[in-house]
Formats: C-alpha cells, sequence, structure tokens
C-alpha cells in the first residue's frame, strides 16, 4: 500500500513538472456539438495584428413535460432557450460561415468551448464563454425561404 501511494506520487509530481523531457502527458477532451438555428446574420470582425473572425449567435432549445411521468402526455411543456456565441476562426470555415450562415437556419457546430474576459464600455470586467468551432454542417435552407 506504501508503494501505491509512492507511485502515485511520483506520478503526480511527474505530471506537474513541465520542464521535464520525460514528461507524461495526459489527454484531454474539450469538445462541443451544437444543433440549433441561427439567431443572427454572422459579422466578421479583425483586431489589428489578428486574424478575423466570424461571430455568430446560436440558439438551443430543451423542452420537458410538466406532469405525472415521461410516459404522461397530460401537464404543460416547458422551454428553455440557451444562446451560445460561436466564432469561428479557421480560414476556409470562416469564410463559408461568413457567407452562408444566415438567420433561422438550423446548423449543427462542431469545437471547442472557450472562456475569456473583456472589458465593456462601462469599464466593468466580464467572463464570456464563446463556441471555437471548426465545423459546421448546414442541415436546413434558411427558416424564412420555406413559404
Amino acid at each position: 500500500m506504501l508503494r501505491s501511494a509512492s507511485v502515485q506520487m511520483f506520478r503526480q509530481l511527474v505530471r506537474n513538472r513541465s520542464t521535464d523531457a520525460n514528461l507524461i502527458l495526459e489527454r484531454s477532451i474539450n469538445r462541443v456539438q451544437l444543433l440549433g438555428r441561427v439567431g443572427q446574420d454572422p459579422v466578421m470582425r479583425q483586431v489589428e495584428g489578428r486574424n478575423p473572425v466570424t461571430i455568430f449567435s446560436l440558439a438551443t432549445n430543451e423542452m420537458w413535460r410538466s406532469g405525472d411521468g415521461e410516459t404522461s402526455s397530460t401537464g404543460d411543456v416547458s422551454q428553455k432557450t440557451t444562446w451560445h456565441r460561436v466564432s469561428v476562426f479557421k480560414p476556409g470555415l470562416r469564410d463559408v460561415a461568413y457567407q452562408y450562415v444566415k438567420k433561422g437556419s438550423r446548423i449543427l457546430v462542431e469545437g471547442k468551448l472557450d472562456y475569456g474576459e473583456y472589458v465593456d464600455k462601462n469599464q466593468v470586467r466580464r467572463q464570456a464563454t464563446t463556441i471555437i468551432a471548426d465545423n459546421i454542417v448546414f442541415l436546413s435552407d434558411n427558416i424564412r425561404d420555406r413559404t
């Protein structure tokens, strides 16, 4: 048991020493898949000295029925909409997103979560969560075009 504890401590030490040539790297996953509707036409922004980015919002919906159970068809249906900020940095995908993603389009976005901070116009520090897209699948035409 003592040997097991010392092996665990050694592994912990090796993982935390970034200058060690024999560093053991652990795999981790930061993946997101969102299926929803675009809330606004994309905008392309470019900060001086950086690559441009295409940004748009995506709405996902969660629905549930309040009642006696899952099999019950009685009860009120409730819905919650969550808005996500999507940023596209990948050069080819960035241009396709800017040109073809439109408000109301149903799309699947694959990417990763990114957390950051910014200072708003009132000098208040705010936190932001962004989906960094590395793939977009177009699932339908614009909802406004289906009349």
